[in-house]
């Protein structure tokens, strides 16, 4: 995450929707820190699209040219929405003019781009200062200082473009889900001293029996001026919640650079006594700031958690668990696309934690705001290189291509480097349904595999099959910490339940000692012979669920999926509605009868049941000991009476403490109100989500 600096206002009444007036910072206190601001470059953009490839020859970098199609739009931005770009694959143009303030000629002002799709190259005043080539959605930074003017107004234009390309992960149109093209998550201005911290990463390594945390600090620093700069490096923690100083005993680490250097400076490790762990149920948060001796600081939260495995089962802080949860294919709500706001990503994580989803995978890097949401909220999850499909190594022989290899390694790299701190992120995916028993996909997983440890020693790697149906033992999966497959009989597979259950054990005798998480399931109405058919799908999670649930190697299961999805490959739908029919709610959220059913087959309860009167309500539950399960703490039962008219009138509640998988549990709650009508209990999770309800009526 940035540091913490002030976000500066900027003008709503702009010329051509495309100007920013930028305040000048207030001085620091005394006059002596340099200026340290975050300036977001969100909102008007002019923007235009380059069908005949016209725009670099034609100098549209160029901040004064009046290219005849620029009209405004709003960064974030995809074309795919439009209806009259819904299927341009190309180039498109994007230009904003912003003032720079006189004191900005003493800093370094770098320009941050959360991600564009696929490609894009920045020009500032019309020079070209930086390139992000083929990675669609991983974050980059451009340093701007010497080609803004202090005291004047500058321009910087943006040329992304989402051409299908075989030299980059996806390869060509070997993915299924929407291409979106676009400045299409947030952009911002970084303006800091000339030396500063570039990035951070910490290691929160907690022992458990004497509980305290060791933490490993290590930060990037980078000198920009044009001459040596030495000086000192520290670090704080805070209780996020509470905003109150934890006590560490930590000392300064020196640094010296020489003009234009850069250096990972290693702080020395400190101790925390008694921190609060991080827990889906109970997602407890850091906020670690560095700081270097000329005022520059640099913010970043984070979670003490411990996961690991052991012979075939995940222990979370110490304790067994089994998850379960769906994956979310974003950018599916066609109004948005892959250029989400805020709101919609809160509406879709509240709405998965809704449906007791406490552990996902995505098939991509995603928008910082997203794995912000589940750190402050609680869903573990994988992300991961979008590496995707058989196709993706068709034609090559033993090895992957130099080029599709490079382009790999870079986007792992790009995505641990923004992305480790988040404690949220249970595992790192370095591919998807490549056929792991083909010797170029098993070779790029062994080196994607081996660069995600040297990256993130301490963080579990993996990747989703979808050739474990065949001779499992010659697939690349028993070289990951463990193992995922992507499970679709009844549906890409046909079969049988009874045939899904001699393969999973198949898959277990090849890797006795592994967890295996079912990676994807469920039932795709994608084609002429599968039509769409939500009891279907019901009747897939349950009868899968089932034969899951006798065995216990089976550590995690991911439905699929959430929501229809937009995709390049849809078989149904028209423009930006083009998808593929496969979710419990449809691309607008609305929710299926199925959703109702995933959110029980996902509970840690197993039942609860409500019987008595309103002055003595009894109520019984038993927790799941088998998939998914898991300790119950600091639960509430609360009871809410409705009278006449549905009105509610009344609400009682009690605490669970502690119910471990397995146990069952009674409560007696008495409610006074006159003429109750109806009674809903709910099951609530420490973070307000209802994990079970049932009603009372008399």
């Amino acid at each position: 995450m940035l540091s913490r600096r002030r976000v500066l206002a900027l003008s709503a009444a702009l010329p051509l929707c495309e100007t920013a007036s930028i305040q000048a910072a207030e001085p620091a206190p005394g006059g002596s820190a340099p200026l340290s601001e975050t300036v977001s470059l969100d909102g008007p953009w002019a923007f235009c699209v380059d069908p005949r490839n016209e725009g670099l020859a034609g100098k549209w970098y160029q901040p004064d040219l009046a290219a005849p199609t620029w009209r405004p739009v709003t960064v974030p931005h995809t074309w795919q929405i439009e209806p009259e770009n819904t299927d341009y694959m190309g180039a498109g143009w994007y230009r904003r003019w912003f003032d720079v303030p006189a004191n900005w000629a003493d800093c370094a002002v770098r320009i941050e781009f959360e991600a564009v799709f696929h490609t894009a190259t920045v020009w500032v005043n019309g020079v070209e200062v930086g390139r992000h080539t083929g990675k669609g959605y991983t974050a980059f930074t451009v340093d701007i200082s010497r080609q803004i003017r202090p005291g004047s107004r500058d321009a910087v234009v943006v040329r992304a473009d989402n051409t299908f390309n075989e030299s980059m992960l996806p390869r060509g149109r070997s993915s299924d889900w929407a291409h979106d093209g676009g400045i299409y998550r947030p952009v911002r201005l970084l303006v800091t001293p000339k030396a500063f911290i570039e990035t951070v990463a910490v290691d929160a390594d907690p022992d458990l029996g004497a509980k305290q945390a060791t933490l490993h600090v290590t930060a990037g620093v980078r000198n920009a001026n044009s001459a040596a700069w030495q000086g000192q490096v520290t670090f704080q923690v805070f209780d996020e919640a509470t905003g109150e100083r934890v006590p560490l005993e930590s000392s300064a680490a020196p640094v010296q650079l020489g003009a234009g250097q850069e250096s990972t400076v290693k702080l020395p490790l400190a101790k925390m006594s008694a921190p609060k762990l991080w827990h889906f149920d109970h997602p407890q948060l850091y906020r670690l700031r560095v700081d270097l001796s000329n005022g520059h600081s640099y913010e970043t939260t984070f979670g003490v958690r411990k996961i690991e495995i052991r012979g075939t089962a995940f222990y979370f802080n110490g304790e067994p668990v089994r998850l379960m949860g769906a994956e979310r294919m974003a950018g599916s709500n066609p109004e948005f696309g892959m250029a989400e706001p805020g709101a919609w990503i809160d509406h879709d994580h509240a709405d998965l934690k809704e449906l007791n989803c406490v552990y996902t995978r995505v098939h991509w890097p995603q928008d910082n705001r997203i794995l912000d949401w589940c750190d402050r909220h609680g869903i573990l999850m994988q992300t991961e290189v979008p590496t995707w499909g058989g196709a993706t190594f068709k034609g090559m022989d033993t090895h992957p291509s130099a080029e599709l290899m490079n382009n790999g390694l870079e986007q792992l790299r790009e995505m641990i480097g923004r992305d480790r701190n988040h404690p949220c992120l249970f595992s790192w995916g370095v591919c998807n349904e490549v056929n792991g028993q083909n010797p170029p996909a098993y070779t790029f997983a062994k080196r994607m595999y081996d660069e995600a440890k040297r990256l993130d020693p301490g963080r579990l790697v993996t990747y989703a099959s979808n050739s474990l149906q065949k001779s499992p033992e010659k697939d690349v999966s028993g070289l990951m910490d463990y193992i995922m497959w992507n499970e679709y009989y009844e549906s890409w597979y046909a079969g049988t339940p009874q045939q899904l259950a001699r393969n999973l054990d198949e898959v277990h005798r090849a890797f006795p000692g592994k967890p295996i998480v079912i990676s994807e399931y469920g039932y795709c109405a994608c084609t002429a012979d599968r039509p769409e058919g939500d009891d279907k799908r019901v009747s897939v999670l349950r009868g899968h669920d089932q034969v899951f649930r006798e065995r216990p190697f089976v550590a995690g299961l991911i439905f699929f999926d959430y929501n229809d999805y937009r995709t390049h490959v849809g078989d149904r739908g028209t423009g930006a509605m083009k998808q593929r029919v496969h979710g419990v709610v449809d691309v607008y959220g609305a929710r299926k009868p199925s959703w109702e059913v995933l959110r029980t087959e996902s509970s840690p309860v197993e039942w609860m049941r409500v019987s008595g009167s309103p002055a003595a309500l009894d109520v019984a539950l038993q927790s799941r000991a088998a998939v998914p399960s898991y300790t119950l703490r600091g639960y509430d039962l609360r009871a809410v009476a409705y009278g006449f008219g549905n009105i509610p009138v009344e609400r009682v509640a009690v605490r669970i403490e502690t119910l471990a998988a397995g146990e069952s549990y009674t409560a007696r709650l008495k409610l006074t109100q006159l003429g109750i009508t109806r009674i809903q209990v709910d099951l609530m999770r420490p973070t307000g989500f209802s994990a079970q309800t049932a009603v009372w009526v008399p």
